[in-house]
């Protein structure tokens, strides 16, 4: 029996494909600005200018660039046949970007007093993955 197997009969973990170029380029130093102008899809770099803009109290703006990638990031899921539940495990690097974008956006969500929308995105992202949700907070 394989460790990730869903014994519950759920959906089986999300796993996005891997696009390295972003990631790549974030590496290499350039910043999260220029990665979201040439990769806009990239979730990741959007939630890098979230935590930057939160970082600086610039918490609106903050919210708007972690929904950006949260939405890019929902586009990217359905395309990997996502359904609108089930896992999607932190562990799979391509994840992440999606998983901070969600983090980004309930802490920017609570800091601007939408406490409906802190509390669902807070939720989703511990029922998406429960390891995101600890490393993140």
């Amino acid at each position: 029996m394989s460790i990730h197997e869903n014994l519950l009969g759920g959906p089986p973990p999300t796993h996005l494909p891997d696009d390295p170029g972003p990631r790549e380029l974030l590496a290499s130093g350039a910043a999260p600005v220029e990665v979201a102008a040439e990769y806009p899809a990239s979730s990741l770099a959007w939630a890098l200018l979230a935590d930057d803009a939160f970082e600086a109290g610039r918490v609106v703006e903050s919210y708007a660039y972690a929904r950006t990638g949260y939405h890019r990031g929902l586009d990217a899921l359905r395309r990997s046949g996502w359904k609108g539940h089930g896992p999607v495990p932190f562990e799979h690097e391509p994840n992440r970007g999606f998983l901070r974008s969600l983090h980004a956006l309930a802490r920017a969500a609570g800091a601007i007093g939408e406490h409906e929308e802190y509390e669902r995105c807070s939720s989703f992202l511990k029922e998406s993955s429960p390891t995101a949700a600890a490393t993140l907070s």
